[in-house]
């Protein structure tokens, strides 16, 4: 497993994360989500990326109960802060109030006196992000965060947060947009604003859900089982499921046997391609799709390969920046 700097920083994250959304404490029993952590550390990855608001904190508890035991300076562990995890108008958004309550929540599920990297989950409209920022820089100073960073936040938003970092002296280091070979809307401005300010990104969703796989076919049901069939998971595959979409994407399948990867490994190793992108964040239902995954890192891609894969794709590739939005109001 290679390592990058995370943006800027000094923190050294794996190319390859292992993140919890959706799977852990919901679509997967806990003992296949243990299995699959216990795997992914066995294969090298050592960023493991998570959210209190995941499987209404559950996936934070079973994260927790996976390392638990593993040695914690060999870890780099990220949660988030932002979406309601509770009923009350505070248990929401980026107040200060909501982040010290959260990032207690957090520590106590993860069974750690700290997480290496705290985000944002989204921009919260509703706070002056003066007063976030304050209460971030707090946490670090207390040791409970040792960096700060954002997700899905916009090119404008990032050069304002890190403006206001660098005069508290936080280390503002990551971004987490979605990233794909199909999700290309970080690409026009949020990456050179990032490169501007020394962030970097740790991009969720590489395989597009699955899709870029190529086991979800045209005009045929998804698989038993898929993430497609999940109440959650089908919720984010909507637009992913076109037939036009799903064409493409099977015409990928030669260009992968040409480098000798599968075709998810072909779709992590083209975000990592993006030298903004410190680390490609992977889930898993069972380990030997985490086995799979890894064989990413360290690959290398030749321009001529970029080209054919952007030939292949064409129209269906999203790529307008207006998609990076946080909600009008907190939810």
């Amino acid at each position: 497993m290679n390592h990058r700097h995370l943006g800027q920083s000094g923190l050294l994250v794996s190319e390859i994360s292992y993140g919890n959304w959706i799977t852990h404490g919901s679509q997967v029993e806990k003992d296949a989500a243990l299995a699959c952590v216990k795997t992914a550390i066995a294969e090298g990855i050592t960023t493991f990326d998570t959210a209190d608001v995941y499987a209404a904190t559950r996936a934070e508890e079973v994260l927790g109960e996976a390392l638990a035991g593993e040695r914690r300076q060999g870890l780099e562990i990220c949660t988030k802060v932002y979406w309601p995890t509770g009923p009350g108008p505070n248990d929401r958004g980026l107040s200060r109030k909501h982040i010290v309550e959260s990032i207690h929540g957090s520590l106590r599920r993860l069974r750690t006196d700290y997480v290496d990297l705290y985000q944002a989950h989204r921009y919260d409209v509703e706070t002056p992000l003066e007063e976030t920022m304050s209460a971030f820089a707090d946490l670090v100073r207390q040791g409970k965060v040792l960096y700060i960073g954002v997700s899905e936040w916009t090119a404008e938003q990032i050069a304002q947060g890190a403006a206001l970092a660098r005069e508290l002296k936080v280390p503002f280091v990551s971004n987490q947009p979605q990233y794909s070979m199909l999700w290309r809307v970080i690409e026009a401005e949020v990456v050179p604003a990032s490169e501007k300010v020394g962030v970097g990104q740790i991009v969720w969703s590489p395989i597009a859900q699955g899709v870029l796989s190529g086991k979800y076919l045209p005009g045929q049901p998804p698989p038993a089982g898929s993430r497609a069939t999940d109440e959650m998971g089908s919720r984010f595959m909507a637009r992913l499921l076109t037939d036009d979409v799903l064409t493409r994407v099977q015409k990928l399948k030669p260009i992968a046997e040409e480098v000798g990867l599968s075709m998810a490994q072909l779709a992590v190793a083209w975000v990592l391609q993006n030298p903004n992108v410190s680390s490609a964040i992977v889930g898993a239902s069972r380990p030997e799709q985490v086995r799979d995954n890894v064989k990413a890192a360290g690959v290398k891609l030749d321009a001529a390969i970029l080209k054919r894969i952007d030939e292949v794709l064409g129209e269906v590739v999203v790529r307008d920046p207006k998609h990076t939005v946080s909600p009008p109001k907190r939810p």
